[in-house]
């Protein structure tokens, strides 16, 4: 256990959004529970789940006032009594509550070990972004060698483990990101390139597939590009996995999907697939680090923050000027 019992860490003070945030010096370093491990955070991951839990629209999210955040990785400091197969000094990922701190209790069934010869900032992203983006590529969207992928938010975080995972089973990619971003998704491999911003996605995708739209579309920004996404998913066999609402709410009914979007439409979220179906997260881990063995997917290389400008990274991230993962370091 540390010696301080009290931590550097960013408050939410209210659900006014990441303005609100606060650096603070006296919060209460954690006492991990018997089924919980205690971490000294190194790095802790920036999500747009963040911004949507500063402005309390996170389903199931903490109510202000609360500590930030809830993906780090970092070092052991201290094990619960019913914790077996983690050590104090083992490096460690994985999601909770209050990460944007210096020390995080998590349980210990949510953390997984930091691959071999890997940093902590090199891992950060491997559950929440690496793992969203194989779950619906494979297990869910069972994509499959020659079909089309469409990858929204495709310069973000699970885009670009998208895009590096869909060209390796084969599949043509259509990325869609603002335009100045266009030339980081084709180094990692997209094909063609859509401004996020184009009035009709959809029509651009529909003629870039000969008019029968793409196979698989990864939605995660929601509004009115979930409207678009339905609409360019091929009938029938097509699939669209959603894993994000970035960009609203939006809704289909049952009328349209029996008589106008004849798809398969599937929700996705890591932290529900990893409780309710530990098996399956289990041999999707086991298959993530056989890419990580292959280097498909390679360490990451977030842009990382101090943790006082921490609201800056999440307003950075709400306005969509961002690339790739975002940090901040305690």
């Amino acid at each position: 256990m540390p010696r301080n019992t009290t931590m550097r860490a960013l408050r939410q003070t209210s659900l006014g959004g990441p303005k609100d945030m606060r650096l603070v010096t006296d919060a209460l370093v954690p006492t991990p529970g018997p089924a919980q491990v205690l971490i000294r955070v190194v790095v802790a991951g920036v999500n747009y789940a963040d911004v949507m839990q500063a402005h309390g629209s996170y389903d199931g999210g903490p109510r202000a006032p609360y500590l930030a955040g809830f993906e780090a990785a970092g070092v052991v400091v201290a094990v619960g009594a019913s914790v077996a197969g983690i050590d104090i000094g083992d490096h460690v990922l994985g999601t909770g509550y209050g990460a944007f701190a210096e020390y995080m209790a998590l349980s210990a069934d949510a953390v997984v070990p930091v691959p071999a010869n890997w940093t902590d900032e090199q891992a950060l992203g491997l559950v929440l972004n690496s793992a969203t983006a194989l779950a619906a590529l494979k297990p869910l969207g069972r994509v499959a060698r020659g079909e089309t992928v469409v990858i929204h938010a495709a310069a973000g975080g699970v885009g670009q483990a998208a895009i590096r995972m869909a060209k390796h089973y084969g599949s043509t990619v259509i990325a869609v990101a603002a335009a100045d971003k266009h030339g980081r998704v084709r180094s990692l491999g997209a094909d063609h390139a859509i401004d996020s911003r184009h009035r009709d996605i959809a029509g651009e995708v529909v003629g870039l597939t000969d008019g029968v739209g793409a196979d698989l579309v990864l939605g995660s920004v929601g509004g009115p590009a979930f409207s678009a996404s339905l609409a360019m998913t091929r009938r029938i066999t097509g699939r669209l996995i959603v894993y994000g609402v970035a960009g609203g709410e939006a809704a289909v009914t049952n009328w349209e999907l029996n008589f106008k979007h004849q798809v398969h439409l599937i929700g996705l979220h890591i932290g529900v697939l990893m409780g309710s179906a530990p098996a399956l997260f289990r041999r999707l881990w086991d298959d993530l680090l056989g890419l990580v063995a292959t280097g498909v997917v390679p360490p990451g290389e977030p842009t990382v923050y101090d943790l006082a400008d921490g609201p800056q990274a999440l307003a950075r991230l709400a306005a969509r000027s961002t690339v790739g993962k975002l940090a901040l370091r305690p």
